[in-house]
């Protein structure tokens, strides 16, 4: 292990985690265009496809049972392989949690510089996702492996769930809470880590924390609007929840609960170029006025393994703001 041991993997990568996804403004102008055509020959109903870029897609195949389909994959967010593959796994499973489902079976999906990275190093971060997958009782099932100068690393999950009882980011109504059942402050620590070499074993453990007993609890309370928290930062998600319920969300900057030593990165200047594309992004159709500017550079931070947003309330979770009427804005600060 002393070959593993003498690399970092974050080296290696031009973004960190989420904060290396395309930016959402992009991303949207040219996959908006993207529709199937049209046929009488699929299996099952699409009830949530592409159209508001939801968490995953959901198809019903039967009465009470609905699949659910996703994939994630990011660049190494942290050195340590094993911290990696348990970091990317929690990442890509949860986005099946987001919708109110149970993953089911995961594919690895894996891009790896087989000429200057030691296999056992990929193993190691295999071996992480394998550990987080069998804590959710989740089948990992082979996947799919190339050659890549730049390691990446994720999977592909497929889940199930109740048509009738999914979560959606189209199904806020105004006057109902948002709850939030994980601290932000991720994407400045992971880039400090990134910088430093320092470890913080607070990120660590936040970002390979499975978002499973929030999304059960969830589902049980009667919650049907909500998104996961990931690359687009809480405001990026907020935005599009917002968006695609036609309302407007109002989040109170104090009471979103942080990570300790987020605001310390901040102020350091440990700042992700993706956390300012999410700020760009939202500005135009925000009224972001209502907090300080390293208050809105956290709230668009861009998170990896990041928690649920959720129109709700769930005990134990903090609510941090509102859904209310249209009033001309997506999102507003106080």
């Amino acid at each position: 292990m002393t070959a593993v041991a003498d690399k970092r993997l974050t080296g290696y990568a031009h973004g960190g985690g989420c904060a290396c996804k395309i930016p959402p403004g992009e991303l949207e102008s040219f996959v908006r265009t993207l529709a199937p055509a049209p046929t009488a020959q699929r299996v099952g109903e699409l009830v949530v496809g592409l159209e508001d870029g939801d968490d995953a897609a959901a198809v019903t195949i039967r009465d009470g049972l609905a699949l659910i389909a996703t994939t994630d994959f990011f660049t190494p967010v942290v050195d340590d392989p094993y911290d990696w593959g348990r970091i990317a796994a929690a990442n890509a499973l949860s986005d099946v949690y987001a919708m109110g489902g149970r993953p089911v079976v995961a594919l690895n999906l894996l891009c790896w510089p087989r000429d200057v990275l030691p296999y056992e190093m990929a193993a190691e971060v295999l071996r992480g996702g394998l550990a987080v997958a069998d804590e959710a009782g989740c089948h990992v099932a082979g996947g799919h492996s190339v050659d890549d100068p730049e390691p990446k690393y994720g999977m592909a999950v497929t889940g199930t769930a109740d048509p009738a009882k999914l979560i959606r980011n189209d199904a806020g109504r105004a006057g109902l809470p948002l709850t939030l059942t994980k601290p932000l402050g991720l994407g400045v620590l992971n880039n400090r880590h990134k910088v430093t070499g320092e470890v913080h074993a607070g990120a660590v453990e936040t970002m390979t924390t499975l978002n499973a007993a929030a999304s059960r609890a969830a589902v049980e309370a009667g919650i049907v609007a909500g998104t996961d928290v990931t690359g687009f930062g809480l405001l990026g998600h907020a935005f599009k929840l917002a968006r695609a319920s036609g309302v407007t969300a109002v989040i109170d900057a104090a009471a979103v609960p942080y990570l300790d030593g987020a605001r310390e990165a901040v102020r350091e200047g440990f700042v992700p170029g993706g956390s300012r594309r999410n700020l760009d992004w939202v500005a135009p159709e925000s009224d972001l006025d209502g907090a300080t500017e390293e208050d809105r550079i956290l709230l668009a931070d861009a998170q990896t393994s990041g928690g649920l947003l959720l129109v709700g309330e769930l005990p134990g979770h903090p609510v941090i703001g509102e859904l209310v009427p249209d009033d001309g804005v997506r999102l507003r600060l106080m």
